[in-house]
């Protein structure tokens, strides 16, 4: 399997480009990534959710061991900036998410009260009540959005089962307050296709989603590390920054990681 895999339920501090001194949460398989998507550019490699019998970390076990990682981290360089969801694959489809959150919110003030709780999300679940109402309690609820039409979605993020763009964006439309979306941009060759979430018909399209939910931020990027499709192309800065002044002409903060 093409990618990355985090093999720790709790790993790094890493160097985020966009949250700085970040550790990482996995609440997933370490063995294998499990997700309702299955982008071509994902450093975790390609979705495998029948690959092994799934087997997630409990809950008593992640809540003492973040408690000894943060105490661990106190007064040293690498104090975290960010604790962050993010992991091998979709951390929302945990079946204990709601109860990590809390458990995540009072280490946190315990022994990292700089830390941003963080979570990267697709938004494919966030038409339950109680993964919203955790959400909303966190620092930074990061949800992605990268394509403005269907089809573009479909061969970009190769959404699982019944999943489609318009209950994406029907989930969004649920989140009141905190919503950042983060979008990536690329473009390459895969099945035959030419993919292109940069083109002016595209962009238009996903900038009218954008006016529609009216996200606190935007945060724009592309892609940094291996993906398992290896004809993918970088988006330059200028492209990104371009894009940018589009999403601040809506009256929507926008942030550009290069």
């Amino acid at each position: 399997m093409s990618g990355i895999l985090f093999d720790e339920l709790i790993f790094g501090p890493v160097h985020s480009r966009r949250l700085g001194i970040s550790l990482g949460i996995n609440l997933l398989p370490t063995n294998n990534k499990f997700c309702n998507f299955n982008c071509i550019y994902c450093e975790c490699g390609w979705t495998n959710n029948k690959a092994t019998k799934l087997v997630l970390p409990k809950r008593t076990d992640f809540k003492r061991l973040l408690s000894e990682k943060l105490q661990a981290l106190q007064h040293t360089p690498n104090e975290p900036d960010a604790i962050t969801f993010a992991g091998n694959g979709e951390p929302t489809t945990h079946p204990e998410f709601a109860g990590i959150i809390d458990d995540t919110l009072e280490a946190r003030d315990l022994y990292a009260p700089k830390a941003a709780v963080t979570v990267l999300s697709n938004a494919s679940m966030l038409h339950k009540k109680k993964i919203r109402d955790a959400l909303v309690k966190v620092d930074k609820n990061i949800q992605k959005l990268d394509a403005g039409t269907q089809l573009t979605f479909e061969r970009l993020n190769q959404p699982l089962g019944s999943l489609t763009l318009e209950k994406i964006i029907n989930n969004l439309l649920l989140i009141k307050d905190n919503l950042i979306i983060q979008t990536l941009f690329v473009r390459g060759k895969y099945n035959g296709y030419f993919i292109d979430n940069t083109t002016p018909e595209e962009i238009s399209a996903w900038l009218e989603l954008i006016k529609k939910i009216q996200p606190a931020a935007v945060m724009l990027y592309s892609i940094d590390r291996e993906t398992p499709v290896k004809s993918l192309e970088k988006i330059s800065g200028q492209e990104l920054e371009n894009i940018a002044k589009m999403v601040e002409e809506l009256g929507i903060h926008t942030e550009v990681f290069g």
